[in-house]
């Protein structure tokens, strides 16, 4: 049976936590598993760690099951152009970014299957704020939120930081990606991240037209 395979950056050293990503993650992009399921194609979906374990697990990948539709989904950890109407083109912007910035090697991958969480995951996670209010409860601070449209524009150490002061005062604390991102991912409104976040809508649209393709 094919499948699709999607190999993420994230989930920290230990089983557990990168379970519970995964758990996060097939939740936000429920609708296009859903799809797959409906194709009876397999999805997978492998929280790999480091972005350098992501990486190479997907290389692997390529070789190992070349029949999968095998995607990269990593940070860009920095600042990148934004896209336009052009999909060819965006697709080798992002190759571009990840071999100047990490020095990898794509020779063997169409361009098509590399994609970004820009500037990080957390920029899809702060897109919903009604999520994270009924999340941290009382004493969470809304207003320190990024407020900008475009939340790819927003600088990563940014988003870290008004996350973090939206809520260290909370209950549940200062967010922490092991700690908090597994659960908020199954809360957020995946619309809404579509609305804030252009790459993830060029990620979904992607595996949904790799899905009726299949």
């Amino acid at each position: 049976m094919k499948e699709i395979a999607i190999y993420v950056e994230g989930g920290g050293d230990l089983t557990d936590q990168k379970v519970e990503l995964r758990q996060g993650l097939d939740t936000l992009l429920g609708e296009v598993k859903t799809k797959a399921r409906a194709k009876r194609l397999g999805w997978k979906l492998v929280c790999a760690g480091g972005r350098q374990a992501a990486y190479d697990a997907f290389m692997n990948a390529l070789q190992i099951n070349p029949d999968a539709i095998n995607a990269l989904l990593v940070d860009s950890e920095a600042p990148i152009a934004a896209e336009t109407r052009d999909l060819a083109r965006n697709a080798r912007k992002r190759v571009a970014h990840l071999v100047e910035r990490d020095h990898w090697d794509f020779a063997y991958s169409p361009a098509d299957r590399i994609h970004l969480m820009v500037q990080c995951m957390e920029a899809w996670i702060v897109a919903d704020p009604d999520a994270l209010a009924e999340f941290y409860g009382k004493r969470f601070a809304r207003k320190s939120l990024p407020a900008r449209p475009n939340l790819e524009e927003e600088p990563k150490p940014d988003i870290y930081s008004k996350l973090a002061r939206a809520t260290r005062n909370t209950q549940k604390g200062e967010y922490g990606k092991i700690h908090h991102a597994s659960q908020l991912l199954q809360c957020i409104d995946a619309t809404k991240v579509a609305q804030r976040c252009p790459r993830f809508v060029t990620f979904t649209r992607w595996l949904t037209e790799s899905i009726e393709g299949a």
